[in-house]
């Protein structure tokens, strides 16, 4: 059994965790908590970090930047498929709740809505400079896990790889969609991802959307 590791720290951003499927042109995506990134202590070093956490924990504590959080968790098993560090996380504790207003201006602070609302409000792709420099704590920006399988014959093929996206206003002037993103496909084939405003999603099987 994995030993925990005790964190804690300041909260420097609160994002969706959501997990994307890839296979060739058709896409899934799981909405399966939030990701916390922290400026703080694990395991006794002082450095950034991120660890992931439930709907529940969300629900119950709402997490907004500049809260002082803690708790203990565990590394991560397979790192392609998360964003986060840590997960099956346990003991959370606020300690102290920020006082600083989250403005009108991006980036967007504030307390991330419900899942729900993210998924009802569709996302378009976000270059991954602009997401580094501008958009990795507001509470619209999402750096995604994408599991691509590469051949439908054989699904046991398959690649990882990380997205960024938004979930924003389309007014935002940080927003900058990046290059078009290509989906490898079996034989050498791609399929590119063109997507770039507002998409519906409907819900699917085990919680997913699908558009």
């Amino acid at each position: 059994m994995t030993t925990k590791v005790k964190w804690q720290g300041q909260l420097i951003s609160v994002q969706p965790r959501i997990r994307l499927m890839r296979s060739f042109d058709q896409r899934s995506h799981g909405y399966l908590g939030y990701v916390l990134r922290i400026r703080g202590t694990v395991g006794g070093e002082d450095r950034e970090f991120t660890v992931a956490v439930g709907k529940s924990a969300h629900e119950k504590h709402q997490f907004c930047v500049g809260d002082q959080v803690a708790g203990e968790g565990v590394p991560v098993a397979d790192p392609r498929l998360e964003t986060a560090e840590f997960y099956k996380i346990s003991g959370v504790r606020v300690l102290t709740r920020t006082t600083a207003s989250s403005g009108s201006q991006p980036p967007f602070l504030g307390i991330p809505p419900p899942l729900e609302v993210y998924r009802e409000r569709g996302h378009r792709r976000l270059a991954a400079q602009t997401y580094a420099a501008k958009c990795r704590a507001c509470i619209w920006g999402c750096e995604m896990a994408v599991e691509m399988i590469i051949d439908q014959w054989k699904p046991s093929v398959r690649r990882y790889r990380r997205e960024t996206f938004c979930y924003g206003p389309k007014s935002c002037p940080s927003y900058s969609s990046g290059p078009t993103r290509k989906v490898p496909g079996r034989k050498g084939m791609s399929w590119p991802v063109r997507f770039i405003g507002r998409v519906s999603v409907r819900m699917g099987a085990g919680g997913c959307a699908s558009n």
